[in-house]
Parts: C-alpha cells; sequence; structure tokens
C-alpha cells in the first residue's frame, strides 16, 4: 500500500531534499518506522524519547488532523497523502 507524505522544508535534508516521499504502512505508527529506515534520523525528529509525537509537529492525512482521528493508530489506506506540518511560532 502506497502513501505519499509530504516533507516539510526543515526535514528534506534527511529525504535527500525531496519534498514528497512513497512510503508503504497501514498506520502513523508504520509511518514513522517505514520512514525512518528510508530517510535515517528523521524519526527522531518527529518524535520524543518515549516513541510519542512531537507536540510542534502536527500530522494530517487526507488533510485531516490525526489528533482527532487515532492518532499514532490512524489507519492508512493506499494512496492517502500524509502531511508533515511543523507548528510556527511567532512573536
Amino acid at each position: 500500500m502506497s502513501i505519499k507524505v509530504l516533507i516539510p522544508t526543515p526535514l528534506q535534508k534527511l529525504t535527500n531534499d525531496k519534498a514528497t516521499v512513497e512510503c508503504q504502512a497501514d498506520t502513523i505508527s508504520a509511518l514513522l518506522e517505514s520512514l525512518d529506515q528510508n530517510c535515517p534520523g528523521i524519526k527522531a525528529r518527529l518524535c520524543d524519547d518515549q516513541g510519542e509525537l512531537r507536540r510542534f509537529v502536527n500530522f494530517y492525512v487526507n488533510n485531516e488532523d490525526i489528533r482527532f482521528l487515532e492518532g499514532k493508530s490512524t489507519a492508512l489506506q493506499d494512496g492517502d497523502e500524509v502531511s508533515i506540518i511543523p507548528a510556527i511560532a511567532g512573536g
């Protein structure tokens, strides 16, 4: 099952400057593992030491925030698009 992942600019150095990466996964958790296998170090940027998603990084599956779905257990289907969006602070 192929999932299209949109990578934010600050993380593209870990994806060989690719803005889009294809992964095989059936949940967000599995997607994180797949991403880390193909782009070593990316999971450490997205998850804390306990493996939980960092608060300042948001994930969307087909434009739906996974915080309002099933979090890391959110199911993925072939053709889904996952956007990784870092939080932006201002001041």
